[in-house]
């Protein structure tokens, strides 16, 4: 039976570089697989998961308001599907997490997902928050905060590296907006913003 997977981390864990090959060893074997990413995250151009490694792959994009049950249906209609994959899953909406176990549930695809858990404030993303509760293995990527610990949190910096502790909960940037931290760091610079 097929299952819904949770890849989670902060910031530069590989999560996307992760994607990506597990993409390559499914086509590698003659095995279709379909990459979805948000709309909002057009950084390397719309519709491509690129990795800070250099790697990237086209992808069909998605909004919130997109019903992937019907457009993964639409696909396997027209071949042979055999796994979809979602990156930046922390923007996937409640309804999108059902339908992606739908998917797994009736077609017996597997769905492999990779996000974030929680964003510079250290509330959750909806996305996240809802696979956590329902995906089938949750898979913790690793990635390293400046002080050695494993880093669970990130920070949003400005332009001179302060600490931003207020905004818009989604605002898309990379290593010059975002910090990987510990849980330890993340309240030192949340709580002290300008040290």
């Amino acid at each position: 039976m097929a299952k819904l997977y949770f890849y989670y981390s902060s910031m530069n864990a590989g999560k996307s570089a992760a994607l990506l090959q597990s993409s390559y060893n499914y086509r590698e074997r003659g095995m279709q697989t379909l990459l979805l990413c948000p709309q909002l995250d057009n950084r390397f151009g719309e519709g491509r998961i690129t990795s800070r490694t250099g790697i990237s792959q086209p992808a069909t994009t998605f909004t919130p308001t997109d019903d992937l049950f019907a457009l993964i249906e639409t696909r396997v209609r027209a071949q042979a599907l055999h796994c979809v994959m979602v990156d930046e899953a922390q923007f996937l909406t409640k309804s999108q997490v059902k339908s992606l176990g739908d998917v797994c549930d009736r077609f017996d695809i597997p769905v492999l997902t990779f996000g974030i858990r929680t964003d510079f404030q250290g509330e959750p993303f909806e996305g996240s928050l809802y696979l956590l509760s329902w995906a089938d293995n949750l898979k913790e990527l690793k990635a390293i905060c400046h002080c050695g610990r494993k880093a669970t949190m990130v920070l949003r910096v400005d332009e001179q590296g302060r600490v931003v502790t207020e905004g818009a909960k989604i605002a898309i940037g990379g290593n010059d907006a975002y910090v990987s931290v510990c849980r330890r760091h993340f309240r030192e610079g949340f709580d002290r913003p300008n040290l």
